[in-house]
């Protein structure tokens, strides 16, 4: 089956994104398990594992519509500490989110309704699960104060 090139180039795009904030997690999820942050730590290798699922599905539609994958995650910085980790994973959850929704627009546009209701589980889970538990983790931080919620992430 033959897509859109345009489509084609969005989910392009979209998987150089979640390989990049598969690899963000990865490293933000170590970086927890070394420093003692055993619920942070399995929090973020679990989204590591999703974003994983993502690129997966997106990798699966660019070939289905015979495009050419790029495998080079974009560029990222990952986080020297705790609020920041979770903060740049925010951030990114944010872009992502922007994203995916200029591409269900795309789709909707180019009356590629199966592409579109990829994409729309991908949002469900960015904006219901990831940036949801992420923005509650800094309020907590605010609420609590970082030493207090270290200590509550390290059991």
């Amino acid at each position: 089956m033959q897509g859109h090139p345009d489509v084609i180039a969005c989910l392009v795009d979209l998987l150089r994104g979640e390989l990049a904030a598969r690899d963000q997690y990865f490293v933000h999820s170590r970086t927890y398990e070394d420093q003692g942050f055993s619920r942070l730590f399995q929090r973020l290798d679990h989204e590591m594992q999703e974003e994983t699922q993502h690129a997966d599905a997106l990798l699966r539609r660019i070939l289905m519509l015979g495009g050419r994958p790029d495998m080079r995650p974009m560029a990222f910085e990952p986080g020297l500490n705790v609020p920041e980790m979770l903060r740049k994973d925010l951030d990114t959850e944010y872009e992502v989110r922007s994203r995916l929704q200029a591409a269900m627009a795309l789709c909707e546009r180019l009356r590629d309704f199966v592409t579109r209701d990829i994409i729309q589980a991908q949002l469900n889970d960015t904006e219901t699960d990831h940036a949801y538990w992420l923005e509650k983790q800094l309020g907590l931080i605010d609420q609590l104060g970082l030493p207090n919620y270290l200590q509550s992430q390290a059991r």
